[in-house]
């Protein structure tokens, strides 16, 4: 079948510090050093002929609720062929270290309007990225009764609006199989090289790319 990305799309990566990775604000076609800028460099070397754009506008620490408040000016005035959104991580740890939580009603309100806001300003592909969490500490597993029903609502709603799902909660926990999860991720949360380049392998999986 091939990659399904047209000639000239544009494909815009949202998120919180995972998808910015470090970028540098002031340059708007910075892609940060995580995922995003692998998966990117990787799907352009292999099919330069589609000249595909890739921009990344992921910023630290957000939940829904804030990429609601940035999506008219970082999300649809882009005008992106694909919007591919990994967001949820804050909206469960923020319960634990701010007494800030996220309800999973919240979630879902605020995650199925910006995908409705995305199908009926741009008509937009959507590529959904569900978050994950690793016991590094140990007190991360306390997560495990916030996220999940978080991570649900994602694969829900990626069945609701026909989005490509990238299912890195049971990637991350297989990978830790493989080698311990500080590995993968130091922190539980935020990945490691190789944990970025686990995620990259997996949205190019997802979209069909063959690299």
């Amino acid at each position: 079948m091939g990659v399904p990305f047209k000639q000239g799309d544009i494909v815009l990566f949202q998120g919180d510090s995972i998808t910015d990775a470090g970028r540098v604000r002031d340059n708007p076609s910075d892609l940060g050093k995580g995922y995003a800028l692998m998966t990117a460099a990787l799907l352009g070397s292999t099919y330069p002929e589609k000249q595909v754009t890739f921009l990344n506008r992921g910023i630290s620490g957000n939940r829904v609720k804030d990429l609601q408040s940035r999506w008219e000016q970082d999300c649809i005035a882009l005008e992106p062929s694909w919007v591919s959104i990994y967001i949820g991580i804050n909206d469960c740890w923020r319960r634990y270290d701010r007494n800030d939580p996220t309800s999973v009603e919240q979630f879902e309100e605020g995650y199925r309007e910006l995908l409705i806001r995305t199908k009926e300003g741009l008509g937009a592909n959507l590529i959904l990225i569900e978050p994950f969490v690793l016991p590094v500490p140990e007190d991360r597993k306390l997560w495990r009764e916030d996220l999940d029903p978080k991570i649900n609502v994602v694969r829900e709603l990626a069945r609701e609006f026909g989005a490509l799902l990238v299912p890195l909660d049971g990637i991350f926990a297989q990978a830790s199989m493989l080698a311990p999860s500080s590995y993968w991720a130091p922190d539980g949360v935020h990945p490691s090289p190789a944990g970025h380049a686990l995620i990259a392998k997996a949205w190019l999986k997802a979209v069909g790319a063959e690299i």
